[in-house]
């Protein structure tokens, strides 16, 4: 799962961010997969699973289930949107592929042969680093 970029890199590069700001980065991109089963899990109260709880924000006295749903789905969304629209505005026609190495954990090795990337190394490594640096202005 480890992605062959350094955490850190020389402050003279224009998408430098703090090494600790990175991996903060990168391990909220790395629940984008399970916000998104929570977010499809929601979709209704009659599909809705039996440990609803564990998708829900914790520390929610509402006794209204459908309303905690709602609530829950539209935190989820506003997360996964978050990441999305950084891949996007990343690069319009490789945010597929920044996305889910973003994701997913996936190295430029493992997305030129699983998914055919047409691009070279150093090219997505540097989406890669201006993904992070979008996201990092939009987080904050």
């Amino acid at each position: 799962m480890a992605t062959e970029i350094r955490p850190e890199l020389s402050e003279k590069n224009p998408y430098w961010i703090g090494k600790h700001r990175y991996y903060e980065l990168k391990h909220f991109c790395l629940q984008y997969p399970i916000w998104k089963k929570a977010y499809n899990a929601l979709l209704g109260l009659s599909s809705r699973p039996n440990d609803l709880d564990i998708f829900v924000k914790s520390g929610q006295v509402r006794s209204d289930p459908t309303a905690r749903c709602a609530e829950s789905r539209v935190s989820f969304a506003k997360r996964m949107e978050l990441v999305e629209q950084a891949a996007i505005g990343t690069d319009g026609d490789l945010y597929p592929y920044i996305l889910r190495g973003v994701t997913e954990g996936l190295s430029y090795n493992a997305l030129k042969m699983q998914y055919a990337i047409p691009c070279c190394r150093e090219v997505y490594y540097n989406l890669y680093r201006r993904f992070f640096w979008l996201l990092s202005k939009e987080r904050d």
